[in-house]
């Protein structure tokens, strides 16, 4: 059987380089892997793009690969992959504490149409709001240096934590609020993966979340294990592809 190849699609702030861990383990264990940067990110020159722009990066990147693809979105780019995963390559999609939209919804208002959503309790948790510096007149956020680890990074060594945070680039703020122009998730098998120790995305929205998906994995680990525990990712993957 041949495998899938694997289409990484980076979250908020961040570019390809986060998977930069990731990727050599797939090609070593012969997994085809592609990381995306979406418009304005990482090494992408372009102007950051709306949820559609960023989808339509990523949909010209399946048009030039072979085969079967498992596409791959974390935290915002489970919107993106959303709607690009209708992209006739993709044969499964993975979330990575990431967000299936369902129809009419944002990453905003993520899990609206789940009536439990409002009862999360987020006492104790890191403000993401608060960690966020406005530029560009408020269109564009970065996360401030000092909060980044304890939101982004919190089971990251330090040095794996630094090296990340300077990597950080802006983002567009409007994204949030795009609704997806197609729901991949609805024809297509997908997982979720839930991070447990997630200090960005609730581990309790995510579970929510995870209801739509055709099987869910469960992660010991904060919001970034490509960083944290790359191993544990590439085997998944491995596996799915």
């Amino acid at each position: 059987m041949t495998a899938a190849s694997v289409v990484l699609v980076h979250g908020a702030w961040h570019g390809a380089w986060c998977w930069d861990a990731v990727t050599p383990r797939l090609r070593d264990a012969g997994v085809a892997v592609v990381a995306v940067d979406l418009p304005g990110h990482g090494d992408d020159r372009q102007p950051l793009a709306d949820l559609h722009g960023d989808a339509g990066k990523v949909r010209s990147v399946l048009d030039e690969v072979e085969g079967p693809v498992v596409l791959v979105g974390h935290s915002y780019g489970g919107a993106v992959i959303t709607e690009a995963g209708i992209h006739p390559a993709v044969e499964r999609l993975v979330y990575i504490a990431a967000f299936n939209l369902e129809e009419g919804e944002a990453v905003g208002r993520a899990a609206t149409l789940e009536a439990d959503a409002a009862s999360i309790d987020h006492s104790g948790r890191p403000d993401l709001g608060a960690a966020l510096r406005s530029d560009d007149q408020g269109r564009t956020t970065t996360i401030a240096v000092e909060r980044a680890a304890e939101i982004l990074y919190n089971d990251c060594s330090a040095a794996t934590a630094g090296w990340a945070t300077a990597r950080l680039g802006p983002q567009r703020m409007a994204n949030f609020g795009d609704e997806p122009k197609g729901v991949a998730w609805r024809d297509r098998r997908s997982t979720y993966v839930v991070c447990t120790d997630d200090q960005a995305v609730h581990p309790d929205l995510q579970r929510i979340l995870a209801r739509r998906a055709t099987d869910t994995v469960v992660w010991p680990t904060g919001h970034s294990p490509f960083l944290s525990q790359p191993d544990l990712v590439t085997r998944t993957l491995r596996e799915l592809a």
